[in-house]
């Protein structure tokens, strides 16, 4: 389902030549490799200029036709990989870019691209009866690239598939390019959809699922299973796009931090995925008791695939009800695309807990409610990171398991009732930071920007094998973090966070213009010819959060005003929309319309 365009380091020169001719790639010299990985609005570059000497590769890049080119945010150097490695965002679906890469010494590639269509071209269609379907549909037809296989009701009816908990599940694809549209899935025993392992490219769009799954909990009561879901996808599945979904209320619920860790029902699982995933435009919601352990989640947490993995990207959905973690991007997360999403109700926003490659992009997120348990409202963190010490194994040795990079952008942290700290306590390193809203009760960032080795880190650092040139070998090449233009500090009352926004009704936080602030001292005044002192007295002072942000080429390219604001919303741009309502195009499925 991803267009992918690549060349191989090393091969027949006139092969490769052949390869970027078909492909509608252009390399000056085909030494060098470059791969560009679409989505619909995304791009992931990978390039292996020769250079060692770490820096950032510019960007440039242009629709094809188009006269001016604009500029990419830089790719990051990775330096385990001997690569530089990055996205471009914000793109139009279904366009054909031009993209020039420059790497600091100066070696010059191009490539072209096209941003994945949001069109499906349909072959086969199968029409579910209308009414109540009381049997799973094993879905084993496959379509092709060309011609997916859809399923979905008989027009002008809904079709319920209930199957009362006698089966494990309501849908079970064991096919490549399906699409699985405008279905009601009722009380399956484990999972409403099952993804099988290795299967490829899939579409589940505009269905509801609710009342799935076994009795969940910690493990401490004795119970040896979870992650039952609303869509759950076996190992090494990929290419998969869910959207426009309302996954609510399933039958367990998972346990708070008081009995253990969290264990119990997810609104989506991905095992070790194959990458490609976009998961955009979902509702996953439930009570407090039926709430998730995570929203969207899987594993292996510590390794380097993961779930979402590799160029994915998780946008516009709306998150609740989590007893731990409601984005769980845990694994490699090279190219990883995490923005526009509405969180409440969790412990831990968004986890990236090991990011064993990267870069992972978390941005124009806001986050709402945390808290640890249901007897203790007080709140967890926004990131959860594994830290320096971390390792994996490769080839028989140690290597960093958590030093993958990591951008974090314009995101929004609502208080009171918000999260406690910006970041866990594990320890982080490669973070980036850059124009967020981070007013918390707690910590904001560790004391030390540049995280101090352990003896296990230096250990990975000097085991670290790679294609780069150069390996890390002392405790000094822990890559450091940058943190810096956001918007930070304690408070003494919700109220003042709270009076940075306009008041609105809607999922909508635009900056006020000027926001209550204490000037400690004693300060004095004269008015109506008379001198007086007042000791910290509330005045009113400029918005810090506006026109004060830094430039973030394709991240805020269309701020107003004299500079970019802080935080997820733009003062001047339309409002941010989450949910399914908030997906271009939407229209009511079948199962809310007859």
């Amino acid at each position: 389902m991803n267009s992918i365009v690549s060349s191989r380091h090393r091969g027949g020169l006139l092969k490769r030549a052949l390869f970027f001719a078909v492909l509608g790639v252009s390399c000056p010299d085909l030494s060098w490799a470059q791969t560009a990985v679409p989505t619909f609005e995304c791009i992931g570059l990978y390039w292996k200029p020769g250079d060692t000497g770490g820096g950032e590769a510019n960007v440039r890049f242009r629709a094809q036709g188009d006269e001016s080119w604009r500029e990419g945010y830089p790719l990051w150097y990775a330096e385990l990989d001997g690569e530089f490695r990055g996205s471009l965002v914000g793109l139009r679906s279904g366009t054909t870019y031009e993209i020039e890469l420059t790497s600091p010494s100066g070696k010059t590639a191009s490539l072209t691209a096209a941003t994945r269509s949001e069109q499906f071209p349909i072959g086969k269609t199968t029409h579910l009866p209308g009414g109540e379907l009381d049997k799973p549909v094993k879905i084993t037809e496959a379509g092709t690239a060309n011609a997916w296989h859809l399923v979905t009701p008989t027009p002008g009816t809904k079709t319920v598939i209930d199957v009362f908990n006698l089966h494990d599940n309501c849908v079970e694809v064991a096919a490549d390019y399906v699409i699985i549209r405008g279905l009601e899935l009722k009380n399956a025993g484990q999972s409403a959809v099952l993804i099988r392992r290795g299967v490829q490219n899939v579409v589940v769009e505009d269905c509801h699922m609710t009342l799935w799954g076994r009795v969940g909990g910690a493990r401490v009561w004795g119970v040896f299973y979870g992650s039952d879901s609303g869509v759950f996808a076996e190992r090494g599945a990929g290419g998969l796009v869910l959207q426009r979904n309302l996954i609510e209320n399933p039958r367990s619920g998972s346990n708070d931090w008081e009995s253990g860790h969290p264990d119990g029902p997810q609104g989506v699982s991905l095992i070790d995925s194959s990458g490609g995933n976009i998961i955009r435009y979902n509702e996953i919601r439930s009570t407090e008791d039926h709430g998730y352990n995570d929203g969207i989640g899987g594993g292996s947490n510590f390794s380097f695939q993961g779930s979402p993995n590799r160029d994915s990207d998780i946008y516009g959905n709306i998150i609740t009800n989590c007893w731990d973690d409601a984005i769980e991007s845990e694994g490699a997360n090279m190219n990883v695309r995490i923005w526009g999403n509405y969180i409440d109700k969790t412990f831990v926003f968004l986890a990236s807990a090991g990011t064993s490659k990267g870069p992972l992009y978390m941005f124009r997120n806001v986050f709402a409610s945390s808290r640890i348990s249901h007897q203790d409202p007080s709140g967890g963190m926004i990131f959860k990171t594994a830290g320096v010490g971390r390792t994996l194994t490769l080839d028989g040795k140690e290597v960093p398991g958590d030093w993958g990079r990591r951008y974090i952008f314009h995101n929004t942290a609502l208080q009171p009732q918000g999260a406690l700290s910006v970041f866990s306590s594990h320890g982080i390193c490669n973070v980036v930071t850059r124009n967020n809203i981070f007013r918390v009760r707690g910590n904001t960032y560790p004391s030390d920007s540049r995280p101090r080795s352990s003896a296990s880190a230096r250990s990975a650092s000097t085991a670290a094998s790679g294609s780069a040139s150069r390996r890390p070998s002392v405790a000094s090449d822990v890559p450091p973090n940058s943190f810096r233009s956001d918007v930070t500090g304690g408070y003494l009352a919700g109220g003042f966070v709270r009076s940075m926004f306009v008041p609105s009704d809607r999922l909508e936080w635009f900056l006020a213009p000027a926001v209550p602030n204490i000037q400690w001292g004693r300060i004095e005044y004269s008015r109506s010819g008379k001198n007086f002192a007042i000791t910290d007295p509330l005045v009113e002072i400029p918005n810090p959060a506006i026109d004060k942000g830094v430039r973030l080429p394709t991240f805020n390219d269309d701020y107003q005003g004299a500079a970019p604001d802080i935080g997820a919303f733009e003062n001047g741009n339309p409002p941010l929309r989450f949910g399914r309502e908030a997906a271009p195009g939407f229209a009511r499925a079948p199962w809310e319309t007859y």
